[in-house]
């Protein structure tokens, strides 16, 4: 089988093309990205395709760039393929990002192929990652611990991107250049990338010398590794369907900084479904992304192992709480209320909290409250204005229905009220007297009796953007 039968093969086994696509290819110059233009060239027609070109310059080799931009231009003009060259700021991203040159050059390389995509109305990206480039990627993330979906490899298709080489290996691709040359095209080249040369990258390492050196001993090893990675592939996405339907279930809230997980049945859920849950939460949440592969596992020892109230401080800002039926993950910091004052009819915003308090005086019962988001008290045994505060180390009261003083901090202990939302709750006093638990419960000294004569009533009202969360 030749090359382009074997790109065949693969386009229509994965399904890369749709008919009438307009495709970009992100072009190099080097053999892999030159041997996936000339292959869809050769395609276009039996997959109606519309072609477009872009190359990339990462501003990392000056002195070779211009040389490789005129040769794709050259390349592409003779072939009528739309070309686009597009220039991006690795070292400047890394200084303000602090990733490695490598991370940083494939982040802004993709950033590129989805903004020239836009631009020109192309619906899929072309990539020319071969076979080795998936037996090398497999051996990376191997050598650095990676777990199974990143044994998986490189996937041939993600979204718009596709990558009709995958199965291809680089001697095949240099074979199928030099075939051309010699039959067709006797003019054609290509230019080597001399970072490729470079042994201080470990990709290059791995390619120069470990590949090297497992070759001479199996030479098929190319296809072993890549038939693992497909094996791992089909296996992956079986469990990604798994965790889809146990994700839906856990979810509480979810914001752009933070994700709740119901503890229950989170903390049932056997460990290797419970990694890639935990893994698929927190790359939904924009702010979470970056958490690494030890920290997932930190996560699972404090879901499995934890007490209420345990928490992990993690890299960037990141926050982890086992509450008593919640995990939250998030980068939000604890909000803490201000200090308000209340008079009778009246309320006031408790923006922290994302309610209103509203306090009114009846000269007789109307209903009775539940003490938490209602709760009444002798009008005559208070003293306004009411003062609104958070919590004070220290503070305690006379719990309605307790008989007896109580610290606070006990209180939201017994009440299970999450650690991190506990400076969020309005703290109703008379002069230094709490008097309310706003939310929770009211204070027995201040009660409504059979001789009170006025009685205060206090509201909650949540806000309607709360309402809608």
């Amino acid at each position: 089988m030749d090359l382009i039968q074997k790109v065949h093969k693969t386009i229509l086994g994965y399904s890369m093309l749709s008919g009438k696509d307009h495709v970009l290819i992100g072009l190099s110059g080097g053999p892999d990205s030159v041997c996936l233009a000339i292959v869809m060239d050769r395609l276009k027609t039996e997959f109606n395709l519309s072609l477009s070109a872009v190359y990339i310059d990462h501003g990392l080799r000056p002195d070779e760039i211009k040389g490789e931009i005129d040769f794709c231009k050259r390349f592409c003009d003779d072939r009528q393929i739309d070309f686009y060259s597009r220039s991006v700021d690795v070292r400047t991203y890394v200084r303000d990002k602090g990733s490695n040159v490598q991370q940083a050059a494939r982040e802004l390389r993709y950033r590129v192929y989805e903004e020239m995509a836009n631009q020109v109305g192309a619906s899929k990206i072309v990539l020319g990652h071969n076979a080795d480039d998936q037996a090398e990627t497999v051996l990376m993330r191997l050598l650095r611990g990676s777990g199974r979906k990143g044994l998986s490899g490189i996937p041939p298709v993600r979204s718009e991107i596709i990558r009709p080489l995958i199965d291809c290996s680089r001697k095949e691709i240099e074979d199928f250049i030099s075939d051309v040359r010699a039959i067709h095209e006797s003019s054609l080249n290509y230019v080597v990338d001399s970072s490729n040369l470079k042994e201080d990258y470990f990709r290059n390492w791995i390619r120069l010398k470990f590949m090297d050196e497992i070759k001479t001993r199996n030479p098929s090893v190319i296809h072993d590794i890549c038939r693992t990675a497909d094996i791992i592939r089909e296996e992956d996405d079986y469990l990604e369907i798994v965790v889809t339907k146990t994700l839906m279930r856990l979810i509480s809230r979810k914001s752009d900084s933070s994700i709740e997980l119901f503890l229950v049945p989170l903390g049932t859920i056997e460990k290797p479904v419970l990694r890639r849950v935990l893994r698929r939460a927190i790359d939904a949440v924009k702010g979470l992304r970056g958490i690494d592969f030890v920290h997932v596992e930190d996560i699972m020892k404090l879901i499995k192992k934890g007490r209420s109230g345990d928490r992990l401080d993690l890299p960037k800002g990141i926050r982890v709480i086992k509450d008593y039926s919640l995990l939250k993950i998030s980068t939000e910091e604890p909000a803490r209320i201000g200090e308000y004052e209340l008079q009778p009819s009246s309320e006031v915003q408790i923006r922290e909290a994302g309610i209103r308090l509203k306090a009114v005086v009846d000269a007789e019962l109307q209903q009775e409250t539940d003490g938490k988001t209602e709760a009444l008290f002798d009008a005559d045994a208070v003293r306004f204005p009411l003062k609104i505060r958070p919590r004070f180390e220290g503070d305690f009261f006379y719990p309605s229905g307790f008989g007896k003083r109580k610290k606070l901090q006990d209180f939201f202990v017994d009440e299970k009220v999450p650690r991190d939302e506990r400076d969020r709750v309005p703290i109703v006093l008379s002069e230094n007297d709490i008097i309310w638990i706003a939310g929770y419960r009211a204070d027995d000294r201040f009660k409504v009796t059979g001789k009170t004569e006025n009685i205060l009533r206090l509201i909650i009202i949540e806000n309607d953007n709360k309402k809608s969360n």
